[in-house]
């Protein structure tokens, strides 16, 4: 069996949707610890280890992981449903960070499904 071939240099394309992708997630971490901590508390700020599993996918967004690239992209979409769901019933400011969450969220889903198709379709022309 030949070898895998030699990962290349991103192309400027992949750079972007990486930059974008690790840019929002870790807008996601900071939004999701400030709300539940000093912004919009709710109870005693338990719900700040809901930013808990955004950490380590720092890491593997900053390393090029196609892995972490397919795992984040299934797993914003619990930080969206929560967006959504606290848009709809809470008030005054926690409805406005949110909303934010919704958008950072639907942002990090974007930038690593693109992320994912840039690195199949160049695998896919090697």
């Amino acid at each position: 069996m030949p070898p895998a071939p030699e990962r290349t240099e991103p192309t400027a394309a992949e750079r972007l949707s990486r930059n974008l992708a690790l840019t929002a997630t870790l807008a996601l971490l900071l939004l999701c610890l400030a709300w539940e901590l000093w912004l919009a508390p709710t109870g005693r700020g338990t719900l700040a280890v809901k930013a808990l599993p955004l950490l380590p996918a720092l890491t593997g967004l900053w390393r090029y992981r196609l892995y972490t690239y397919r795992w984040v992209a299934l797993g914003v979409w619990l930080y969206v449903l929560e967006g959504l769901v606290r848009a709809t019933s809470d008030a005054g400011r926690g409805q406005w960070l949110a909303m934010a969450e919704v958008v950072l969220g639907i942002v990090v889903f974007t930038a690593c499904t693109a992320q994912i198709r840039q690195r199949l379709a160049a695998a896919k022309a090697a």
